[in-house]
């Protein structure tokens, strides 16, 4: 497909996105031509935009979290027939050859390639993706509502499992992830505990509202000790508080791609066995569970949605905490 597209560009870290017009992208041969539909907003997104991840590759569209149909196929991506609805989360490429992804863990290739980050997103009309790495999206949600589950949800459910099977489950920072990995948690019949920023009070109603039995400030300790702890805010200072939450053989699990320095804090918080533990990226075998389990929960998206070219306000509002669930661009309506 010939011709030029809107798109929000990053083209110097520390500045905003500048609306632009490019050329519709060609997809190589294994690689599928998309029409966005809807991309929501990550925090990630503002790492990248602040300069905070190594070497970005710059200018470079934004935006992971995409929804979109398939316009045109390469050679050899012709399994997802054109015209089908399929989400593109922040891993875009694994190697398939290296340690890693031979031990069936490709969300720490080697040669990985992130999507928004190394390869154009989905802040932009069209977008091109590797067929591997775009998957068919369940028919119960929306376009705007179908987006966080792209990152929000996978993130968040990946960090779910590596939380382990204990009951009682700690949120802190109550955004996109938590408000979705909430519901699914309470349909596994485990017992949530929210930490929001302190003082919103806003947040922790929200939380109630969602299923959570407590809701408090990250500066308050719960009711009683937790079984594991996931943390969605990039605060370093988290961890220990965390650490001081969680039981013998508590498990605190950071599920950020970035967070600002741990502070020290004494051997006690972490003896007895307690574990502190990262999540990176995701895996393919994560995209296919979660999204066939969220239409059973059901889990249900809160969305605030921005036009394609307020994409830079979605962000901002991100950042002051102001979305209240997740952030979505609207690209374009479907045909």
């Amino acid at each position: 497909m010939d011709g030029s597209m809107r798109a929000m560009v990053l083209r110097a870290a520390g500045q905003p996105l500048v609306e632009s017009r490019l050329p519709i992208p060609r997809p190589g041969p294994e690689e599928l031509l998309l029409r966005v539909h809807a991309c929501a907003v990550c925090r990630t997104d503002l790492h990248i935009m602040d300069g905070e991840l190594p070497e970005p590759e710059l200018p470079r569209v934004l935006g992971h979290e995409i929804v979109a149909t398939v316009e045109a196929a390469g050679e050899r991506a012709t399994a997802i027939p054109v015209g089908t609805r399929v989400g593109v989360p922040w891993l875009g490429w694994s190697c398939g050859h290296c340690r890693f992804c031979l031990a069936g863990r490709e969300n720490l290739c080697e040669r990985a390639r992130f999507t928004g980050y190394q390869v154009d997103g989905g802040f932009a009309e069209f977008t091109a993706a590797h067929h591997r790495f775009c998957f068919p999206l369940p028919p119960e949600y929306s376009d705007v509502h179908a987006a966080p589950l792209m990152c929000a949800g996978l993130i968040g459910f990946r960090s779910l499992r590596m939380a382990g099977e204990g009951r009682r489950l700690g949120l802190y920072g109550f955004g996109a992830a938590a408000h979705l990995i909430l519901q699914v948690a309470r349909h596994q019949g485990r017992r949530v505990f929210a930490f929001t920023r302190p003082g919103d009070l806003e947040g922790q109603r929200f939380a109630r509202e969602l299923g959570a039995e407590w809701a408090g400030g990250s500066d308050a300790l719960p009711p009683e000790l937790l079984d594991a702890a996931l943390l969605f805010a990039p605060v370093g200072a988290l961890v220990p508080a965390a650490l001081r939450a969680v039981d013998k053989a508590g498990v605190v699990v950071c599920g950020g791609i970035h967070m600002s320095d741990i502070p020290t804090f004494p051997y006690a918080l972490l003896w007895e066995e307690r574990v502190v533990r990262s999540v990176a990226n995701l895996t393919r075998a994560d995209a296919l569970d979660f999204l066939a389990l969220a239409p059973r929960v059901p889990v249900r998206t809160q969305v605030q949605v921005f036009p394609l070219s307020a994409a830079n306000e979605a962000l901002t509002a991100l950042r002051r905490g102001q979305v209240q669930g997740a952030a979505v661009l609207q690209v374009s309506t479907p045909p």
